[in-house]
């Protein structure tokens, strides 16, 4: 037996494309999820008010718009290392250095780092996607991590 420690596997990232294809059917689910339940709650009202004002109807739209989605998205990485449309896809989220599953701590900051990765920088975080050898958006550069092809 050797004390060898085994190379990290030889990993495939998943593109721009594939990536933004991953990120439309997240947002799909969570429009067929969200929108009955906001109008449930709020009514069709809800639907000229947010149109006109923007912003957040109250503590309800808060919860189903903004703290449910974020508590969803990292479960799902972290005990499924990918979101329904990542899955849906066959890729899952990495550590980028080993290539196993990333810490809680990762995918928290992962989450968060969306921010440098869109509305910060204008949609170049993402775009990046597409330049970067290892195919990692700014989310992904910032939290450590990297998108796979399941094997």
């Amino acid at each position: 037996m050797s004390d060898e420690i085994a190379a990290p596997p030889r990993l495939e990232y998943v593109g721009f494309w594939k990536r933004l294809l991953a990120f439309a059917i997240d947002v799909l689910i969570l429009v067929v999820i969200s929108v009955p339940l906001l109008l449930a709650i709020y009514g069709r009202a809800y639907l000229e008010r947010a149109r006109a004002e923007g912003g957040l109807a109250g503590f309800w739209d808060f919860v189903i718009q903004w703290l449910l989605p974020t508590i969803t998205v990292i479960l799902f990485w972290k005990f499924r290392g990918a979101t329904p449309g990542k899955m849906a896809i066959s890729a899952k989220i990495v550590d980028a250095k080993t290539g196993g599953p990333p810490s809680t701590g990762k995918l928290v900051l992962r989450y968060f780092a969306y921010l440098v990765s869109f509305p910060l920088t204008l949609g170049l975080g993402f775009v990046w996607i597409g330049i970067d050898r290892r195919k990692q958006g700014f989310h992904d550069k910032i939290a450590g991590t990297a998108v796979v092809y399941e094997d």
